[in-house]
């Protein structure tokens, strides 16, 4: 059985894509969700129109994992068109690239750690350091990891998150983030005028909240679920992270296709160079990966990882408050 850095070493032999299903993987799912888009608008009656907003939101939601994929350097690198592509998707999806590749990779070298800024993650505290705050501070705490507000996540996680907040810390850095929001007003603004209410929430609205909720649950779900470890920052190995801090999420096929296999979370956090659409052969591959720490999208599963709010040293996992 393979440990450590030998197994990361071993999973090296995966971290290699198929150009050619890159490219179709990846204009494939762009097109399936502008047809979506498109029909939101043209179509011959509203319930039709709702449909085509739903699936808008599904296939937003995976091509938004195909970008990560592309930031992460794992497809369709050295592509003037590619980045055409992903530069023009961060900005529609409200996640520019400096903001998100600095915040994610921050995120890869220090999920599960205690003691690290909440950077590209939502912020764990210890049972002992959450008593001793103000309670303005558990109030802040409680509610950036609120279902609410991880269900608003289009609002909170992106619009906030990746843009707002990104220009108060950064403005210089973040230019991007300041022309997503414009395109982004600008469009809704230009749906009002000419397809009125129903145009704005069903073309834009609507996919947007469905893909941020989506996309805010699972990152959440992902590295707060019971039998996560979290550890002292001297402990913190890479692979320990992918192991023991990362879940597998167990999905009908027809959901790992719409979150592009992100649900094989802790293979991706072993090597996050392996394409989307190699995880599945690499878990079948590895009998060390077949035993992963598991969550789903049930309605008692997602009960159970909001019920998780800090964690207890004592009792070495994550209770409620």
């Amino acid at each position: 059985m393979l440990e450590g850095k030998k197994l990361i070493l071993a999973t090296r032999q995966f971290a290699r894509e198929d150009r050619k299903k890159s490219w179709y993987y990846t204009i494939s799912s762009i097109l399936l969700m502008l047809i979506c888009l498109f029909g939101t608008l043209f179509n011959f009656h509203i319930s039709l129109k709702i449909i085509c907003s739903v699936f808008a939101g599904l296939t937003f939601g995976r091509v938004f994992v195909i970008y990560h994929d592309y930031l992460h350097e794992t497809i369709l690198q050295r592509s003037p068109l590619a980045k055409t592509i992903f530069t023009l998707f961060g900005l529609y999806a409200l996640t520019p690239t400096s903001i998100w590749k600095r915040s994610h990779e921050y995120h890869h070298t220090n999920n599960s750690k205690l003691f690290s800024a909440s950077i590209g993650s939502y912020p764990v505290f210890t049972k002992k350091k959450f008593e001793q705050c103000s309670k303005s501070q558990q109030r802040l705490y409680l509610f950036i990891r609120h279902p609410l507000t991880i269900f608003f996540g289009y609002i909170f996680a992106f619009m906030y998150g990746m843009c707002i907040k990104a220009l108060i810390n950064n403005f210089k850095k973040h230019t991007d983030s300041l022309l997503a929001l414009i395109l982004h007003f600008t469009g809704q603004s230009l749906l009002l005028y000419y397809f009125g209410w129903e145009g704005l929430i069903l073309f834009s609205i609507l996919p947007h909240f469905i893909s941020g909720a989506l996309g805010a649950y699972l990152f959440y779900a992902q590295h707060n679920f019971p039998g996560v470890k979290f550890v002292g920052n001297e402990e913190w190995t890479y692979e320990g992270a992918a192991l023991d801090s990362s879940s597998f999420m167990d999905l009908h096929p027809f959901w790992h296709w719409v979150t592009a296999n992100i649900g094989y979370h802790h293979i991706h956090h072993l090597n996050a160079r392996i394409p989307f659409y190699r995880l599945p052969e690499v878990m079948n591959h590895f009998p060390e990966l077949q035993n992963p720490k598991v969550t789903s999208l049930k309605p008692k599963d997602i009960i159970a990882c909001f019920k998780l709010k800090v964690w207890d040293s004592e009792k070495q996992e994550m209770v409620g408050v």
